[in-house]
């Protein structure tokens, strides 16, 4: 038994070391040895990297000197031998751009009344530049609220925009996962009633979704296709149908991650992809691959 929500949330993530985004052309200690982009520094000689400041900090340690570099690379060890080289304002540097750090707007698709845990997005949060997961350190959601739409069009996908509080947490995360980001709520975001998680079939079906203000509005979409043995968030193709959320959206935009589809009164899974050369139509998730990925923690 699960509350369905559907209301828009603000998103901190921060990652298990540093992110190794993109290199530059030509000859850099970066490219020298061997470092790639998607690459996550977790060490730097005998240091734990924990942010990108930090990291600069222990590069500006080495003097310059050969230091090595441990690689997560995926899912792999690796250790590089880099020798930081200094930069016209004398500050020791590798050559690489590195992140540490992502935040944005998504939807908690629901939330378990017994034990506080809720699951949002119905994908993970991947880095803008690589595409790849996120490696997870730590995180929470906060309150959102949508102020305006990009509207989706063939080709380009719109977007929900809107303001979240940065000192408001309503609760920490615990994963991040290709089926969608896990936490545990602090305070619950919304009243709401618990509903049976049920199996997804072709056919009439509903979304919640948060696209104007504060408002949580039901909109009709149909279920076209359930394909169960996907395993990247492409378990069912949808169309949008409600005519109010066509007018406003387009259909399914960015930042509707996670909205709850509903059918035949249960929750049975969430929107997850828009399909770019048509807005109307997408991808969802099953709830019970959801649920996999939540670790054990629903009651």
């Amino acid at each position: 038994m699960l509350v369905p929500v559907g209301h828009t949330v603000g998103i901190k993530l921060f990652s298990r070391g540093v992110v190794v985004v993109k290199l530059p052309d030509g000859g850099t200690p970066a490219r020298e040895c061997g470092l790639r982009a998607g690459d996550v520094i977790v060490k730097c000689g005998a240091d734990a990297v924990t942010s990108t400041e930090q990291f600069q900090s222990l590069l500006q340690k080495s003097g310059g000197n050969t230091a090595n570099l441990q690689i997560d690379r995926a899912g792999d060890r690796v250790t590089l031998s880099v020798e930081p080289s200094q930069n016209g304002q004398g500050v020791y540097c590798i050559g690489a751009w590195v992140r540490d750090s992502m935040a944005g707007i998504g939807t908690m698709t629901w939330y378990d009344p017994a034990t506080g845990v809720f699951g949002a997005l119905g994908h993970g949060v991947t880095d803008t530049d690589t595409a790849l997961l996120m490696p997870f350190s730590n995180g929470s959601i906060l309150p959102s609220t949508v102020k305006a739409v990009k509207r989706g069009e063939a080709g380009t996908a719109g977007e929900l925009r809107g303001d979240f509080d940065l000192s408001g947490d309503l609760g920490p995360l615990y994963a991040n996962t290709d089926q969608g980001i896990f936490g545990k709520l602090d305070q619950a975001p919304q009243p709401g009633t618990a509903v049976p998680t049920g199996a997804a079939l072709p056919g009439p079906a509903k979304i919640l979704a948060n696209v104007q203000g504060d408002e949580v509005r039901e909109y009709d979409i149909e279920i076209l296709k359930v394909a169960s043995a996907s395993a990247d968030g492409r378990d069912l193709v949808l169309s949008v149908k409600d005519p109010a959320l066509l007018e406003t959206t387009g259909g399914i935009v960015q930042g509707m991650s996670g909205s709850p589809i509903l059918q035949n009164g249960q929750i049975v899974g969430a929107v997850t992809h828009v399909l770019l050369n048509d807005p109307t139509k997408g991808y969802g998730i099953l709830i019970d691959h959801m649920l996999e990925a939540a670790g054990g923690e629903v009651s």
